[in-house]
């Protein structure tokens, strides 16, 4: 039998590559929103982030999900993300 392919994304922050579901996806939206993608298949431009508390925190000191996603993105977001985390 054939092994399934597992697809492998890369955390914009640690630059590792790990398996879609390790990650959590943000998503700029086509009208300039940003928000968080859970299921990883709404429209716009998307950026993969680990699911780790350290890593999250490195994004919002550094503002790479900022360039990433070419928008500036809000501390709402961040904190959406940690409480994300804490749920897991």
């Amino acid at each position: 039998m054939k092994q399934r392919k597992i697809p492998l994304r890369k955390c914009v922050i640690t630059n590792e590559r790990v398996p879609k579901k390790e990650l959590i996806r943000v998503v700029r939206t086509p009208e300039g929103q940003v928000e968080v993608d859970l299921t990883g298949k709404k429209n716009g431009r998307g950026a993969y982030v680990s699911k780790t508390k350290q890593v999250i925190l490195k994004a919002k000191k550094t503002k790479k999900l900022d360039r990433h996603l070419e928008v500036s993105v809000p501390e709402e977001i961040y904190d959406e993300l940690l409480q994300i985390i804490e749920q897991q």
